[in-house]
């Protein structure tokens, strides 16, 4: 079968800022589904690029006391941050400014133009006084005349979807001074989309089912029939559009009409084209020759907030300038945080991408849980801070990464890493997880993350079930089990293997990890066929991923003037707050040298029956047995949460006989002085690396 040729955007982020929360959902939905691509065989590229034009870029680049040019430049040499920091991969980075937009803009025009679909009209335009200037539409606030909301710009509503004339805005008055524009005559060059030709072309493309989701293409249908408003008033059908801007504009010239540029809109998702014509044009491939291939399919993912321009505006600048169309727009919705509140950085309900990192919060939490809630429908998600810890710690930590953590161990020491033959019930499991295969590419075909999720844990549920049907930490006591303790084993590391590669266009770093460990080249989809095999060698396990810490989610939405103190605090558990203990007495060195502190692995946990406060955890010091801990830290942990995980034991701490056992030494945990205060109880963990047995100096 012939692989898929995908060229695949997201929409240009406007040239005047850094990246926000909804740029990185955006980018990071359009990489999860590129990597299942590339993982089928597919070839992606995959291209971005700043949205450099338009007045806005010019205004702020006169005040930072800059040219348009540099302040685009600055902006963008802070963008890789961000996207390195999310595991976010485009092939290609660009400006709308470059030469290649510039050529294909003028091009595209002078098609439409040959076409008949350009016209010039003497329009009367708004003017502020006060700046001495033409505003552009985005310099307009007032009352969006389809729904009457306040405050939207002089384009289109932020809050219905509509597009409009600037002059179609109630009460009107310019953003750049406040002042009340005046209205001015002016020549403008239209696009004809009432023209007859695009209206029938543009009825059938957004209707057809094939390009746009269902509920997108009930929204545009309305933007082709005469309606009646809720205020009583009419609205035409397709109207035309204005494409030009009058200097002073910072953008494309128009051919032949000196002091005319394009508008904004219409530059700026051939962007697209230019990206990717400079990406061919860099690796000496025929760009001309890749777009005209039949078989290429041009996919963009966008926000529900620019609907029109990339389902009317786009297509038909396309179709009437001899160009290939979209074969599909996948459209998502908007982010809110914590129920539905809108981000407010004063009140610390913005969620900063920078500052998601610099907490050191795994980027690859954000990848997990955004997927867990796109659905590829334009639906509006919540990312919700207590959700957000439990989806994290339970599915990740709990359900999945501690299949590998309860299973490597026995591999690596009992059987020199080598996988054993798996028995008929290991086999069984194993099918079913092979089975989901062609539910999950659906799922990741159709954008839909979160059912491809929820499949995955309800599969790492069944492999847990498994394990603790087997208990392999109790075959490792009994005489004559190694047989069936290496095929427990060796079922929980096949079955690893696949749950990672269902993850792995959501946690590709991770994978990349797991890779390593396994031994095995990157992971295809197809790989979920196959299997390691008896006598497959692994490596040593490392553990892959730590726990959201509440403290780093406070942290994430303190406002301003807090932020840097509780950033402090996570950073510095070891010095007490304000309110916590005192440094004890001072030791000698030989004093310290006393106390024997040992990694230990936690091979299980479980509840102590009759008490609220203990857990009893087994442990491997290296000693060639295990011993059991009770731990007061019940309040803090559940039991599956700490299997698999390396401590500090305090391993010639004499055995104590408490009303529930014997405690054979003790693990090492932080906590405030203040405990109801401060209730959280931190089990130290080593860094990867650390094994068993080995002494804490």
């Amino acid at each position: 079968m012939t692989a898929r040729k995908l060229f695949v955007t997201t929409a240009l982020p406007y040239a005047n800022g850094n990246f926000h929360i909804g740029h990185i959902m955006e980018y990071i939905q359009a990489d999860i589904w590129v990597r299942y691509q590339r993982m089928q065989g597919a070839q992606v590229n995959f291209v971005g690029a700043d949205d450099a034009h338009g007045a806005p870029i010019m205004i702020a680049a006169e005040k930072a006391g800059k040219t348009p040019q540099q302040f685009v430049a600055d902006i963008a040499a802070g963008r890789q941050q961000y996207l390195d920091g999310f595991h976010i991969e485009f092939d290609n980075w660009h400006n709308t400014d470059a030469p290649e937009n510039h050529q294909l803009a003028q091009q595209i025009y002078l098609g439409l133009k040959a076409n008949g679909l350009i016209e010039t009209r003497v329009i009367e335009q708004f003017f502020d006084p006060e700046k001495n200037m033409f505003l552009p539409d985005r310099y307009i606030k007032g009352e969006c005349p389809k729904c009457h909301a306040k405050d939207q710009y002089g384009d289109n509503c932020e809050v219905c979807g509509a597009a409009y004339a600037p002059t179609d805005l109630i009460n009107p008055f310019s953003a750049l001074t406040g002042a009340q524009p005046v209205l001015k005559s002016s020549e403008h060059f239209f696009f004809k989309l009432s023209d007859p030709r695009c209206v029938e072309f543009l009825q059938e493309w957004t209707q057809n089912g094939k390009h746009v989701q269902p509920e997108v293409a009930n929204k545009v249908k309305e933007w082709f029939s005469v309606r009646t408003n809720p205020d009583g008033t009419t609205s035409e059908g397709l109207g035309d559009w204005d494409i030009s801007r009058d200097a002073p504009y910072f953008g494309i010239e128009i051919p032949d009409a000196p002091g005319k540029y394009f508008y904004v809109w219409l530059d700026a998702p051939i962007g697209y084209l230019a990206s990717l014509k400079n990406l061919l044009d860099k690796r000496g491939e025929d760009y001309e020759a890749y777009m005209a291939d039949p078989q290429l399919e041009q996919i963009h993912f966008i926000g529900k907030d620019i609907v029109t321009f990339h389902t009317l505006f786009w297509p038909a600048t396309l179709q009437f300038s001899g160009r290939k169309t979209p074969d599909k727009i996948c459209v998502h919705g908007f982010l809110t945080v914590n129920n539905g509140e809108k981000m407010s950085k004063s009140r610390g309900t913005g969620l900063d991408p920078l500052k998601y990192l610099s907490l050191g919060m795994n980027p690859q939490w954000l990848r997990y849980y955004l997927a867990a809630k796109l659905n590829g429908k334009n639906e509006d998600i919540d990312f919700n801070a207590d959700d957000f810890l439990a989806r994290v710690n339970a599915d990740l930590i709990g359900k999945f990464i501690n299949i590998a953590s309860r299973a490597a161990g026995f591999i690596t020491k009992r059987f020199g890493g080598q996988l054993g033959t798996v028995s008929a019930d290991g086999q069984a499991l194993l099918e079913v997880l092979r089975a989901q295969s062609g539910a999950l590419a659906d799922a990741y075909e159709k954008r839909d993350t979160a059912r491809a999720l929820r499949e995955v844990m309800l599969l790492a549920n069944r492999v847990n079930e498994y394990v603790d049907a087997n208990k392999p930490w109790e075959l490792a006591k009994q005489d004559g089990m190694d047989a069936r303790l290496q095929d427990v084993c060796s079922t929980c590391i096949e079955a690893f293997r696949l749950l990672t590669l269902y993850l792995k266009p959501v946690l590709p770093a991770l994978a990349v990890q797991v890779e390593a460990f396994l031994h095995i080249a990157p992971m295809q989809f197809a790989d979920a066929q196959s299997a390691l095999g008896a006598g497959h060698a692994i490596g040593t396990y490392q553990h892959l991923m730590q726990r959201v810490m509440p403290e780093q989610l406070d942290a994430l939405f303190e406002p301003p003037a807090q932020s840097q103190q509780a950033l402090a605090a996570i950073e510095n558990e070891v010095n007490p707050l304000p309110g916590g203990e005192a440094i004890a007495p001072t030791i000698t060195i030989d004093d310290f040298a006393k106390v024997d502190l040992r990694i230990a692995l936690i091979v299980n946990c479980e509840a102590v029956e009759g008490s609220t406060k203990l857990l009893r955890l087994t442990l491997d010091a290296g000693e060639g047995r295990t011993r059991n801990v009770l731990s007061g830290i019940a309040s803090a942990y559940k039991p599956a949460d700490l299997i698999g995980k390396h401590t500090v034991l305090v391993a010639n701490l004499a055995p104590r006989k408490m009303k529930f056992g014997v405690s054979e030494g003790m693990v090492l945990a932080a906590s405030h002085g203040d405990e109801k205060a401060n209730p959280g109880i931190y089990v130290l963990e080593p860094t990867p690396g650390a094994l068993p047995g080995m002494r804490v100096r």
